[in-house]
């Protein structure tokens, strides 16, 4: 299938048309077009008569419908390859009716399947290419579930705080040491057997990177005591030692001359643009999983799926998991040298958010609107300034990126209706990830947050980390700086008060503005068995089954 031919059909009909039009609509040289037009017309698709002499227009007759013949070739295509090879066809911009036929068939390939050689395999829909499988670029959710599925941590915490062992299988805590003994003949997927000084060095990689270095301050030295012994020394205290170790950014991994290696339920087969293929790894020192591969196959952005098996596809065998998929608050950059740093300002346009923010399921269905907190157990509204129209001296900047278009419009027309004067920045989903620096060109715009899995700890990252995009506000302000420093000598389990706190200053502010909690809603057939919920709301890989009819 040609993508030009099929954008030609799609943007020109039978008629009368120059070939510069034609080579405009294609983004092509016009001799380039024309090379085209005549092997097309070679093929029979169309018939084309070159205009002749200065004004005369050149004539095409379309001779088949490319779409339908099309739809009959990837419907075929869909039923006999492999479902990598059919996925980028999808992208095309078909009409509703055919895209709506095409997704439908194209979705009874997702889900679990037993191949003729009895291997488990489930077959996942990916929105996003895995451009990066390192632990310390795990900064958003697609990545880190995967991270989560191919390594493992020294630790695990839960969403009740209750720490478990994983790699180290248990521990001795002081005030200024943390001492952890590791399991033995623990595997990487190489087969080799992790050792102390494995994991010292991933900490250390981890310590050093200057996005994760404010969260490990406190401690001054780690090192290997025995092949099997961890000593992390904290000469002034640090109370957070263990939940920092059981983050997904602090996943224990090797190095090797074909890349990276865990220890994980599953490792990474096959990891390209359009299908990242994981198989069980056997020799897993917990549980080996039932599955025995899952295929992450890349998909349309606007692709809704469900996990199906291959025993039951009526509508009525499914059912419904439901888990929290994060929340979104709007930034201001305080600290930005703009109208944005006066309290006014941000204050008005708080108020402005404020009186809107009951529209957001009008946005997207699955947002909720969140006039309290970002926090799960409080629900009490925060009070709402109350201030007229300030000067503005010039538009202030607001961030747009694909991710999150239609809430980012939505935020640009209710302040602008406010006679708040505003400037568009488009960033790439990577530079408003990684490049810091790109956040700080702008005055404000939506972020989404998802925790990982305990909110305690979450929420500090949510502050702390290199990655946020508090941690220049934070650093900046004297107050909020101050009130970071008292986590670190506050007891762990007494952080909640601590972030009721910093999240009053962060909205009395208007530093960050409460938008939207949001629901992840995923169907299963009913015969997938032990779904639970891990890393940032996914679903556990490593525990699922399928009950075979017997």
């Amino acid at each position: 299938m040609n993508e030009y031919l099929f954008t030609l059909w799609k943007s020109v009909e039978s008629g009368p048309i120059r070939v510069e039009e034609m080579a405009q609509i294609l983004h092509l040289s016009p001799k380039q077009t024309a090379r085209y037009v005549k092997t097309w017309e070679k093929e029979g698709w169309l018939s084309f008569t070159s205009g002749r002499g200065r004004g005369n227009l050149s004539k095409l007759i379309w001779l088949k419908n490319v779409e339908e013949v099309y739809e009959q070739e990837l419907t075929t295509m869909i039923e006999e390859e492999p479902i990598e090879k059919s996925s980028k066809y999808l992208l095309m911009d078909w009409s509703p009716e055919r895209k709506t036929r095409l997704l439908n068939h194209f979705q009874s390939k997702f889900g679990f399947k037993q191949t003729v050689y009895e291997i488990d395999q489930l077959i996942i829909p990916r929105k996003y290419p895995f451009h990066s499988l390192h632990p310390l670029e795990a900064v958003h959710v697609h990545l880190a579930n995967l991270v989560a599925t191919v390594y493992n941590r020294l630790v695990a915490i839960d969403e009740r705080r209750v720490v478990e062992p994983e790699i180290a299988h248990s521990w001795n805590m002081t005030p200024t040491r943390l001492r952890l003994y590791l399991k033995k003949d623990v595997k990487f997927h190489d087969g080799s057997i992790l050792t102390a000084n494995d994991v010292v060095h991933c900490l250390e990689n981890m310590r050093k990177q200057p996005q994760y270095a404010n969260l490990w301050q406190p401690v001054e030295r780690i090192r290997a005591v025995t092949p099997l012994v961890i000593d992390i020394d904290t000469p002034n205290g640090c109370s957070y030692t263990l939940q920092l170790l059981g983050t997904i950014i602090a996943s224990i991994y090797k190095e090797t001359d074909h890349g990276l290696v865990g220890t994980g339920p599953f490792y990474v087969a096959e990891n390209s643009e359009v299908k990242t293929k994981l198989i069980a790894f056997k020799e897993h020192f917990q549980e080996r999983p039932l599955l025995d591969e899952i295929e992450f196959i890349q998909v349309p952005k606007d692709y809704d799926f469900i996990y199906t098996s291959n025993l039951k596809k009526e509508p009525e065998s499914t059912f419904v998991f439901k888990s929290h998929s994060g929340f979104g608050v709007v930034i201001m950059n305080a600290c930005r040298k703009s109208d944005i740093s006066r309290q006014e300002v941000r204050d008005y346009i708080h108020s402005v958010i404020a009186g809107h923010r009951h529209e957001v399921t009008g946005v997207y269905e699955k947002m909720v609107p969140n006039h309290a907190s970002c926090l799960s157990h409080k629900t009490e509204p925060y009070p709402i300034p109350k201030v007229e129209r300030p000067h503005f001296h010039a538009p202030l900047i607001l961030m747009q990126r694909k991710w999150n278009e239609p809430m980012t419009n939505w935020l640009k027309e209710i302040l602008e209706e406010a006679g708040v004067p505003i400037e568009v920045k488009w960033l790439t989903f990577e530079e408003s990830i990684y490049e810091n620096t790109k956040q700080e060109e702008v005055d404000l715009y939506i972020h989404g947050e998802i925790f990982e899995m305990n909110e305690t700890f979450s929420f500090y990252y949510f502050l702390k980390n290199g990655y946020s995009p508090l941690s220049n506000i934070l650093n900046n302000d004297p107050e909020l700086k101050k009130h970071m420093d008292m986590y670190i000598q506050t007891p762990f389990e007494k952080w909640g008060e601590l972030h009721e706190q910093m999240e009053k200053m962060l909205i009395e502010k208007s530093i960050m503005i409460p938008l939207y909690h949001q629901k992840k809603e995923i169907p299963f057939s009913n015969d997938i068995m032990n779904i639970q919920m891990k890393h940032f709301g996914y679903v556990d890989f490593s525990k699922l089954w399928v009950r075979p009819e017997i």
